[in-house]
């Protein structure tokens, strides 16, 4: 990877509705310098050096960034892969972003790296690997991070605690923030039959330091079932912008995100989210200080 010895700081990221920053998307970026507040970044694309991380270097230069990991695996026994760590931490060196978070979930077992983001059960165990996990990040980083409730497929009769605590204590134990991932939050409760109201009201406001949005796929069975798959393709969902609005409320206004990584449309579809997003998060604002 060929790195710039001195990068400029992307700056903080705002309290506004930023996007996912997507391949398709890179050159219009940068002739056209759209009017975006922020851009969020997987780091393992551009781990590789060559035209995405020179496309990444040099959009930093005009727009706030955050960095969202996808295979730290947080969740994973035994501490995190050193190797890893040490590139993502030399990464976020020079790129300089306002924010890095990662998901509570596990993707590593030993030194076999799965395709998917796997759920932890919710115990006092999993809790403390988690947070031992988490200051192993922050330490690299020389930072707090954001971990973020990561949609899941299956659940454990060993959880002794809902997912929603069990992300409370890892923030209050390890001294991190929360990445509220609505569209998670729904898809989860809608697979697992539980309250995505009641879990967004039990989060407490004060952890959450960003939000993200997202659309996701309903896959229909035979007998009439249902499954609901977070595959970041589509619209955000109705009832999602519903929850969103809630957390708002819930949370004050923080930094969200639009995410969309599968059938990426064109940017100004994105955009187009961003802005009703922000709508929300104005109209509440708005509301707040006329209280």
């Amino acid at each position: 990877m060929t790195l710039s010895q001195h990068p400029a700081p992307t700056g903080p990221i705002p309290a506004k509705a930023g996007i996912g920053l997507r391949a398709p998307h890179f050159e219009q970026i940068v002739e056209e310098r759209p009017d975006i507040p922020w851009l969020e970044f997987h780091p393992e694309n551009y781990l590789g050096g060559g035209a995405p991380y020179l496309y990444l270097e040099r959009i930093r230069q005009d727009y706030p960034m955050s960095m969202h990991g996808v295979g730290l695996s947080l969740g994973s026994v035994g501490g995190l892969d050193k190797d890893h760590l040490a590139r993502l931490a030399e990464l976020a060196g020079h790129i300089a972003p306002g924010l890095i978070s990662e998901h509570l979930s596990f993707a590593r077992v030993g030194a076999d790296y799965l395709n998917d983001l796997l759920p932890q059960p919710y115990t006092e165990e999993a809790l403390a690997q988690v947070v031992s996990n988490v200051q192993q990040a922050q330490d690299a980083f020389k930072r707090p991070i954001l971990v973020e409730n990561a949609s899941a497929y299956i659940t454990f009769a060993a959880s002794t605690m809902p997912e929603h605590v069990f992300m409370a204590k890892v923030c209050r134990q390890a001294g991190c923030k929360a990445l509220l991932d609505v569209n998670n939050v729904y898809v989860n409760a809608r697979n697992h039959d539980f309250d995505a109201s009641a879990f967004i009201a039990e989060t407490p406001a004060e952890i959450i330091g960003e939000i993200h949005l997202a659309g996701h796929a309903v896959n229909l069975f035979d007998d009439g079932q249902e499954i609901r798959i977070d595959d970041h393709g589509s619209h955000v969902d109705a009832a999602v912008w519903t929850l969103f609005e809630q957390a708002i409320v819930h949370a004050g206004r923080v930094p969200a995100l639009i995410e969309w990584d599968t059938r990426i449309p064109a940017l100004e579809v994105l955009q187009d989210e961003a802005a009703r997003a922000e709508t929300i998060m104005s109209a509440h604002s708005d509301a707040a200080d006329a209280a």
